[in-house]
């Protein structure tokens, strides 16, 4: 591969080289027994991992939110009106133990965010549910993490965004499949 191009480039086209390039550039002369090409992909992977998560922080501080409260809220957010889960369904939806989401929904009560209601299905359940100030905080979260994550990647035109989906979305199917669906992962917006 000729300086300045990548491999996933037209022919001829040049692109600018980035801190992976340097790094692939130096196992390769340091160790040219190994093939480090999964380095391309994986390690600009990490690198655009590591700012989403600080971007998604941000966002989330910006609104008095953290990562945990955000998950949750908008699991309830996301669940449809009257925007009210089961703490079972919140403990599946955000694959925490049911202590942790104990803990979770009392701090976010004494925040306003959510309410605790009797399950009229189960006499000994309850139910979760959104309050206003909790929908507000979170859509006005989610917004602004959505400008955030526009701007991320401005780079990149719709096409490509499209095109980054699928083949992201390829990738990533196969961990899922093999994990239940979420690959041991946290869960996303």
């Amino acid at each position: 591969m000729a300086p300045g191009t990548s491999g996933g480039a037209p022919p001829g086209a040049a692109v600018d080289r980035d801190e992976v390039d340097r790094i692939v550039d130096a196992w390769r002369r340091e160790r040219p027994d190994l093939d480090v090409s999964p380095l391309q992909v994986l390690s600009r992977v990490s690198r655009l991992a590591r700012h989403l998560d600080l971007a998604r922080r941000a966002a989330f501080a910006e609104h008095g939110l953290e990562v945990w409260s955000f998950d949750v809220l908008s699991a309830l957010r996301r669940s449809g009106a009257p925007h009210q889960l089961t703490p079972g369904q919140l403990v599946t939806s955000t694959l925490v133990t049911s202590g942790t989401m104990t803990n979770r929904v009392d701090r976010l009560v004494a925040l306003g965010l959510v309410e605790r209601h009797p399950d009229p299905a189960d006499r000994r359940g309850v139910l979760v549910r959104l309050t206003p100030a909790g929908a507000s905080r979170v859509d006005a979260a989610m917004a602004d993490l959505l400008a955030r994550e526009r701007r991320l990647l401005a780079g990149l035109d719709a096409g490509e965004q499209d095109r980054l989906a699928d083949v992201l979305r390829s990738l990533a199917s196969g961990f899922d499949a093999t994990s239940g669906g979420r690959g041991g992962l946290p869960p996303e917006v």
